[in-house]
Parts: structure tokens; C-alpha cells; sequence
């Protein structure tokens, strides 16, 4: 029995384009040895200073961020605040908490508000929140 032939592509040569793979042949043509991604070089991306101008902070200090969509900026932003700036007490107000992070994805804002512990609410600030004590930082 024949086996199938297969066709080769530049996947299945080792490269990611069929550009990759005209260059490679080019350098073998010219008799180079050639090197495919056999080493790495590492650099650090630049830091960049941002400014948060949170939606609403009540009188005992809570910051409230309200979001219809919460897009991977905003979280990844959430994160980064949370990480440099503890002594800010953020919490969300989501539309519909119960929304999907993004397309095709089973992790709901609610999901994501637990993961990261952060409080959330939906449509309305809960009264519990307005009542509750001065705790964090001030902006």
C-alpha cells in the first residue's frame, strides 16, 4: 500500500511564512548555512507612565468604575492599579456582570471580578457600599 503524499509547507519545514522559507533557500543557494531561530535576544519594553480618572469615588473613599464593556485595556489596567496602588479600594458597576469577558470565552465579568477579588455590582451602587466605613486611600 502507497502511503499519501503529503505537501510541504513552510509550517511543516520549521518556518512560520513562506517567506522564512524563500530566504532560508536563498541563503542555502549561496551556500550560507542557514541558522532558523537558534537563539534569543532579550529586551525590556520601556516603562510608561498613565494616568486613572476613576468614574466616581464616594465619601468614605470608595472608587467606583462603571462599565458596560470591560475590554482586555481595562482589565489589564485594573490589574496593574491593583498590583501598584493597594491602598485604593476599586470596585466595578458592570451593565450585566454576567456578560463574557470576550467571544467565545466561558469567563464572565463576575468571573473575573472573583479571580482578581474585586467587588462588583450590577446597574446600581449597593447601599451596603455607601454606608460602609472609611477604609482605603483617598485620591
Amino acid at each position: 500500500m502507497r502511503k499519501p503524499k503529503t505537501k510541504s509547507t513552510p509550517q511543516t519545514m520549521g518556518y512560520r511564512s513562506g517567506l522564512e522559507e524563500k530566504v532560508a533557500q536563498q541563503l542555502e543557494a549561496l551556500g550560507i548555512d542557514v541558522e532558523y531561530e537558534t537563539y534569543k535576544i532579550k529586551y525590556k519594553i520601556p516603562e510608561s507612565s498613565h494616568t486613572y480618572t476613576p468614574d466616581f469615588q464616594l465619601p468614605n473613599d470608595i472608587i467606583i468604575e462603571t462599565k458596560g464593556r470591560f475590554v482586555l485595556s481595562d482589565r489589564k489596567k485594573h490589574l496593574l492599579l491593583k498590583a501598584q496602588k493597594p491602598e485604593y479600594d476599586i470596585r466595578f458597576v458592570f451593565s450585566n456582570s454576567a456578560a463574557k469577558i470576550n467571544k467565545g470565552s466561558k469567563t464572565t465579568y463576575a468571573d473575573w471580578c472573583n479571580k482578581h477579588e474585586f467587588l462588583y455590582a450590577d446597574k446600581l451602587i449597593p447601599e451596603t457600599w455607601i454606608a460602609e466605613e472609611k477604609g482605603k486611600k483617598k485620591c
